[in-house]
C-alpha cells in the first residue's frame, strides 16, 4: 500500500498527499463466515471481471469472497487528501461500490467532526457530506477526483447511491433529519465521469410521506423523521422502485416506494407496509453470478450495554412483477 501511495503522490503532484482514511491497524482474516462479520449498511458488488464479490459499508473497509459464504479481509482501500474538508481521519459511513464506464466508483459519506456547520433545534451539525472516489480496480485504491465538494458545504448529507436515467448519471442521497427535522431523499445530476455535480439537488420525497414509519414526539404518534439508505432499482416489468429505511418506534425498518412516472422525478408512492421484517435495514440488491437476485441488509439489535449490533444478512428476492417481493432468508 505504501508503494501505491507513493505512485499516487507522484501522479497527482506535490500539492496532494494522499493518506489512508482511518489509519488504525485492522486485523486481517480469511475464511470468515458472513454471519461472523459486524458491518452496518452493507453493499455487495458482484464483479464479473474478477468473478468475486466485494462487500463494503460503514467503516470504509472491504471484504472479498468467491462464494458469499466465506470472506477475506477487511482491507483499507480509501485514500484521501488530508488538506481537504474531510481532514486526515474522517468517519466513513454507508460506502457503496459501482462499476461505470470502465472505472470503479466509491460512493460514501464522510464526516469531519472538527468542523461544525450549523446548529438546528439544539443539534450541533458536523461537516458531513456525500462524496465519490475512483479506482481502476474493485479493491482500490480509491482516490479523489476533480471536484472537492459535491454538495453544499452547509448541508448535512448522507447515504449516497448511484442511478443512471436516460444515459445521465445521478447521485441519490439524504438530507439529514437533524438539520431539517423531516429527512429527505434527493437527487443531483453528476458529471459524465462522476467527478463532480451539475446544478442543484431536487427533493424526491420526505420522511413524513411514509405511511408505515412511526415515532412518539411530544406525546403524539407521528411519522418518523429519518430517511436512511436509499437504493434505486427497476423490476423486470420496468417498474422503478426505491428501497429506503426509517424507524417504527425503536425498530429499524426498511420500506419501499415506486415512481408513478417511472422516472426519478416521481411522484413516489410509498407502500403501506415495510418490505422487510422489523430490525432489518439499509438494504441493496445484486445478482449472483448464477443469476439469483439477493438483498444484502444488516440486522439490527442492541446488546446489554446498549450498543448496536449489526450483521450483514441475505434475503432471496423476486422482481419478476411490478413490485419487489422478499421470498426468504438466504444462507449461502
Amino acid at each position: 500500500m505504501e508503494a501505491k501511495s507513493a505512485i499516487l503522490t507522484f501522479l497527482f503532484g506535490a500539492s496532494f498527499m494522499f493518506v489512508l482514511a482511518q489509519q488504525t491497524k485492522v486485523p486481517f482474516h480469511t475464511n470468515v463466515p458472513l454471519d461472523s462479520i459486524r458491518l452496518s449498511d452493507p453493499f455487495i458488488l458482484a464483479d464479473k471481471p474478477t468473478h468475486s464479490y466485494y462487500m463494503t459499508g460503514t467503516g470504509g473497509l472491504i471484504w472479498k469472497s468467491r462464494d458469499l459464504k466465506f470472506w477475506t479481509g477487511p482491507f483499507r482501500v480509501v485514500q484521501i487528501n488530508p488538506h481537504s474538508w474531510m481532514g486526515s481521519n474522517p468517519q466513513i459511513w454507508a460506502a457503496e461500490l459501482h462499476y461505470y464506464h470502465g472505472k470503479y466508483y466509491y460512493f460514501a459519506t464522510f464526516t469531519n467532526s472538527n468542523i461544525k456547520i450549523d446548529t438546528f433545534r439544539g443539534n450541533v451539525i458536523e461537516r458531513r457530506a456525500c462524496h465519490i472516489l475512483v479506482s481502476d480496480h474493485p479493491d482500490g485504491p480509491y482516490v479523489p477526483m476533480a471536484d472537492s465538494i459535491y454538495l453544499p458545504a452547509n448541508k448535512s448529507t448522507l447515504d449516497a447511491t448511484f442511478w443512471v436515467e436516460n444515459n445521465t448519471p445521478y447521485m441519490i442521497y439524504c438530507h439529514e433529519w437533524l438539520q431539517n427535522w423531516n429527512g429527505t431523499v434527493e437527487k443531483i445530476q453528476l458529471k459524465p465521469d462522476l467527478s463532480g455535480t451539475i446544478g442543484k439537488g431536487k427533493i424526491l420525497f420526505r420522511a413524513s410521506s411514509s405511511p408505515w414509519s412511526r415515532e412518539k414526539l411530544n406525546g403524539k404518534i407521528v411519522p418518523n423523521r429519518v430517511t436512511d439508505g436509499p437504493y434505486v432499482f427497476r423490476t423486470q416489468t420496468g417498474k422503478l422502485g426505491m428501497l429506503w429505511t426509517s424507524w417504527v418506534y425503536n425498530n429499524y425498518t426498511q420500506g419501499v416506494a415506486y415512481s408513478v412516472s417511472g422516472t426519478l422525478d416521481g411522484p413516489w408512492l410509498q407502500e403501506k407496509e415495510p418490505i422487510t421484517p422489523p430490525n432489518f435495514g439499509h438494504g441493496m440488491l445484486f445478482r449472483t453470478f448464477d443469476g439469483k437476485l439477493l438483498m444484502v441488509i444488516h440486522s439490527h439489535s442492541v446488546n446489554e450495554r446498549g450498543t448496536y449490533i449489526r450483521i450483514p444478512c441475505l434475503f432471496e428476492m423476486d422482481d419478476s412483477g411490478d413490485k419487489l417481493v422478499v421470498k426468504r432468508r438466504y444462507f449461502p
